[in-house]
């Protein structure tokens, strides 16, 4: 069922396997039926939180950087990848990947964290095909789907972040935001990915601004810290 509910978003992550050498932070087709190796992601925020600790000691180690930078760019990365698949479900067939925290699995990989899901529910609206098909969930709001998703996915391991390291909750939200307005982008125009923000609502809507032809953060990810003369494109401090 998967396979065919998100086939265009699948088919979008395998090509990005292919041009990064199979490099990715989420499996393409997103489930998985092994659990050897990989960490839930219940068990990151349960305290003391020993297993995340691991993942943020790796991270700074990896940059150079301080602990709560280490743990500003952990989030980017898990952030980012558990993000992807629904801004690309939302931008290529209004098909929205869910994975909950029960189901979510980690590991550490070549490119930071990679995720996984034992199962994956997919939220479609009223009138899809697909409506009323196992594995689907027909919802009034996409925005408010994922908006419950990242409430329930992705909130207990900010607040585990925060409890470790003491980075503040806009700064990673900010992270996610950029997450959907990114690949969203690559699709279409900056007013759809904004437009989904506002669907979406509290905690990123307002994290980002058009800026040029693109856009900027409202929140700094930490990296122009221990690179300042290598910031990113959409980074928020003046001048740069």
């Amino acid at each position: 069922m998967l396979s065919g509910a998100l086939a265009s978003t699948v088919e979008a992550l395998e090509g990005l396997a292919a041009e990064r050498d199979g490099v990715i932070g989420v499996l393409p087709g997103l489930v998985t039926s092994e659990s050897e190796g990989w960490t839930r992601v219940t068990d990151l925020v349960r305290e003391p939180y020993e297993e995340l600790d691991g993942l943020v000691r790796e991270t700074a180690e990896r940059w150079g950087a301080p602990r709560h930078v280490g743990a500003a760019l952990l989030w980017k990365t898990y952030g980012y990848w558990h993000t992807l698949p629904m801004a690309l479900g939302w931008g290529l067939g209004r098909r929205v990947p869910l994975m909950r925290i029960e189901d979510t699995l980690v590991r550490s990989s070549e490119a930071g964290v990679t995720i996984a899901a034992e199962k994956v529910t997919v939220a479609v609206l009223p009138g899809d095909p697909l409506e009323g098909r196992p594995g689907t969930v027909t919802v009034g709001s996409l925005g408010a789907a994922i908006r419950e998703a990242l409430l329930d996915g992705q909130r207990p391991v900010i607040h585990a972040l925060g409890a470790l390291a003491r980075v503040g909750e806009r700064t990673l939200w900010g992270s996610t935001a950029e997450a959907f307005v990114g690949p969203l982008l690559d699709l279409g125009s900056y007013e759809q990915a904004a437009g989904l923000l506002a669907e979406i609502g509290s905690p990123v809507d307002g994290l980002v601004e058009p800026h040029g032809a693109g856009y900027r953060r409202r929140t700094c990810c930490l990296w122009v810290t221990i690179h300042p003369d290598d910031p990113c494109t959409t980074c928020c401090i003046p001048d740069l």
